[in-house]
């Protein structure tokens, strides 16, 4: 579900990194560990570690660095969006994907990022949310294309409604920290999918 993989799969921000890079995989160890709006920058500087001057030299404020860290989660392929988007698995199996999530043995469920920065910056004008409410439109348009694809006559309502399952789901599944929680929303998906699917056979 996504609703992302975890940022604690980050690697230690000490081995073989430049300063940005350290940086930002400092900032994903502890936004997932604490949250964001309770890690101050000079913490992050303390574990990356670099100076504070490096680190403002490269993030201007802490809203760049909480983009930067959303956006480098997307381009490494641990949100959805590369599941939604693989094109060697059928249609039907990229929405069963919403529903599951990977995490490492031991670690706690964190849910979806976006989901989590848009919490802590409740202002919908802020940059953070703005940026999160983005992904989680993008999720959508991803999902009717699938749904589509598999012949829905109103794809956008079957999104919606699958896209509301897999949030909910990954909301829920943080609470409890319960990584298989998915099951329970994809069980109600299916009948949302046999429903709105030409019937086959």
């Amino acid at each position: 579900m996504d609703t992302t993989v975890s940022a604690t799969a980050a690697t230690s921000p000490r081995r073989g990194r430049g300063g940005r890079e350290r940086i930002l995989a400092a900032a994903a160890l502890l936004f997932a560990s604490q949250g964001i709006n309770a890690t101050g920058m000079e913490q992050i500087a303390k574990e990356a570690p670099v100076s504070k001057r490096t680190l403002y030299a490269h993030f201007r404020t802490k809203d760049d660095l909480v983009i930067a860290h959303l956006q480098g989660l997307v381009l490494s392929g641990a949100t959805l969006e590369s599941v939604l988007t693989r094109e060697d698995v059928s249609p039907r199996d990229r929405i069963r994907k919403l529903f599951d999530q990977s995490v490492p043995d031991a670690a706690p469920v964190r849910g979806c990022p976006f989901i989590d920065a848009a919490a802590e910056f409740p202002d919908p004008e802020s940059m953070v949310h703005s940026y999160a409410r983005e992904q989680k439109l993008r999720m959508v348009e991803l999902i009717v294309a699938l749904v589509a694809e598999l012949g829905c006559r109103d794809p956008l309502s079957l999104a919606q409604q699958l896209a509301t399952l897999a949030d909910g789901a990954a909301s829920r599944a943080m609470v409890l920290d319960e990584a298989d929680y998915g099951r329970h929303a994809w069980a109600a998906a299916e009948v949302l999918l046999d429903q709105a699917l030409p019937r086959t056979g």
